[in-house]
């Protein structure tokens, strides 16, 4: 099962999913006022279950603080913020680490969604 933060994760269970994909634009931003949406990717990452965004979505991943030391990308404009919580931020259309998988800008969607459909297989 993938989830989707279009709604409120009420009654998701974290085990049942293989994947979260969040979506870019300002919902994270309003998204990461939800403590449920927060500790849903807190409880999917560390167990392995893919965690990827396009865009604004990586705020979501910082406010779960999953970014460590890890490789992502996404809206230039949140760069600092990646960066501050500790991720390597690159300038690439799609960049992958391990259960991570994170885009730029809606242009980058094709290799975005090629990546998130390889990995999903």
């Amino acid at each position: 099962m993938v989830a989707r933060f279009d709604h409120h994760p009420v009654g998701v269970d974290a085990n049942d999913l293989d994947a979260l994909i969040i979506p870019g634009g300002m919902a994270p931003d309003k998204m990461r006022r939800h403590r449920a949406m927060v500790d849903l990717v807190c409880a999917v990452h560390p167990r392995g279950g893919l965690v990827a965004w396009i865009c604004h979505g990586g705020w979501m991943a910082v406010s779960a603080n999953i970014l460590a030391g890890r490789r992502v990308t996404s809206f230039h404009s949140i760069r600092d913020d990646m960066v501050n919580a500790g991720a390597d931020w690159f300038d690439e259309e799609v960049v992958q680490d391990g259960n991570l998988i994170s885009s730029r800008t809606p242009d980058d969607l094709p290799a975005f969604c090629r990546v998130l459909l390889e990995k999903l297989g």
